[in-house]
């Protein structure tokens, strides 16, 4: 339990010493007159002592009962830690704290150097307001001019950053609480179809290149996914391919085997039986180096070494431009894999769980216009299915503008009557 101490005299004064000349039957301490008089004394949830100065000893009283009261109902704030400066919470407290991995915290850490140090870094975080705190999101667009996902991605960063120090109990509430996130502005998904992909594939100078196009159709998998794909993760028997990892660069490292970002990643993928043949024919013309840093790693170059990513993208434009289409990205081709795994009616989860999707929100986000697309053909499976015999097209139920009902026809030859009980 609290208590409260008057600063300005000694609780236990030796036998002997002189009156207070100002406060009768007290003994001044050596801080009489210094400051303000009533500390405030309590310990904090953690076991930690706090203390407060007040100028009266009702307000000194009234802050033990505050504080004693917010820890009962769990709602107490370290008054200490909200001292604490912006730049200090991100890389001492909230960095270490993200679950993902050393790669994904560097390009966590580039973001907040460049877009949250400069503006508060050396602010106290009790002291960001709400006002502020939308003023700062619209900095993102116009003083840093970013643009499509970046804004509402860096915010969201950034948001998560006051939303720790929440449940810290370092501050009460966000200054983003209320606050609208930026726009998500997700790109309209323009896939290749089926006959592009096959015409891209057909202009390959080289077996590499054409089965990993091809491959990463079927598949789906990520540039650093595929590039990093080695031949213990497939199981060609039951035609499955286990992604666990994938092939990063890092400036001053080179090279290298990393994991995947989130747990979501990692997932096994059904292989059909083309991406099973293309595999096995590729391994037995190409095999995978035996030693060294990157054994087994199917897709390389010769000598061994691992293919860039600027590589792959370099000849698959190369691909792009010999078949006479837009220039489309490596990234496509995994577009390519979830359009045709909608367009053959697999559920959003499914789709998300191949595609190693966090959640299927996000799935859902990205692909909405071609699981509408999907929507309209089961309209026409059912409209083709119901057709009477000899209909050349069907044509969907006129509503009665008056009654608001489907009228009243006679039933055509075959079709069901109800009746009565």
């Amino acid at each position: 339990m609290g208590y409260v101490v008057d600063r300005w005299h000694l609780s236990r004064p030796p036998a002997g010493a002189p009156e207070c000349g100002e406060h009768k039957g007290k003994v001044a301490s050596a801080a009489h007159g210094k400051g303000k008089r009533w500390q405030s004394r309590y310990d904090g949830p953690d076991g930690k002592e706090r203390t407060a100065l007040w100028r009266t000893l009702a307000e000194a009283q009234n802050e033990i009962t505050k504080q004693e009261g917010s820890k009962l109902t769990g709602s107490w704030i370290d008054p200490d830690r909200g001292k604490t400066k912006v730049e200090t919470v991100v890389f001492n407290i909230w960095l270490p704290a993200t679950a993902t991995i050393e790669r994904t915290k560097r390009e966590y850490r580039g973001v907040m150097k460049r877009y949250l140090i400069p503006e508060w870094g050396s602010r106290e975080i009790r002291s960001i307001r709400p006002s502020e705190a939308g003023a700062w999101q619209n900095l993102l667009t116009t003083k840093y001019e970013l643009s499509g996902t970046t804004p509402n991605r860096t915010a969201r960063l950034v948001r998560s950053v006051f939303t720790l120090a929440v449940l810290d109990r370092m501050i009460p509430i966000s200054p983003f609480a209320g606050v609208k996130a930026p726009t998500l502005v997700e790109p309209q998904i323009d896939p290749p179809d089926v006959e592009i992909a096959r015409r891209i594939v057909g202009e390959a100078h080289h077996d590499r290149w054409a089965v990993m196009t091809e491959l990463d159709a079927l598949t789906g998998l990520r540039s650093g996914e595929i590039r990093g794909l080695c031949v213990d993760k497939l199981n060609l028997l039951h035609r499955t391919l286990d992604v666990h990892r994938q092939l990063v660069y890092e400036a001053g490292k080179g090279q290298y085997f990393d994991g995947l970002k989130t747990g979501a990643g990692r997932r096994t993928i059904p292989l059909n039986q083309r991406a099973v043949d293309l595999l096995a024919q590729y391994i037995a013309k190409y095999p995978p180096p035996t030693a060294g840093e990157f054994a087994g790693l199917v897709f390389t170059m010769p000598g061994g070494k691992p293919i860039g990513e600027s590589t792959l993208d370099s000849a698959f434009k190369a691909m792009c431009r010999k078949a006479g289409v837009k220039p489309y990205r490596w990234h496509d081709l995994r577009h390519h894999y979830a359009s045709v795994l909608i367009a053959g009616g697999e559920n959003p989860k499914v789709v998300s769980k191949r595609l190693g999707h966090k959640d299927v929100a996000f799935t859902m986000r990205i692909y909405a216009h071609l699981f509408a697309e999907a929507e309209e053909q089961t309209r026409s499976v059912l409209d083709a299915a119901w057709a009477a015999p000899g209909d050349t097209q069907t044509k969907p139920a006129e509503f009665s503008r008056s009654t608001g009902r489907i009228p009243e026809s006679r039933p055509r030859k075959g079709a069901l009557t109800q009746v009565n009980a």
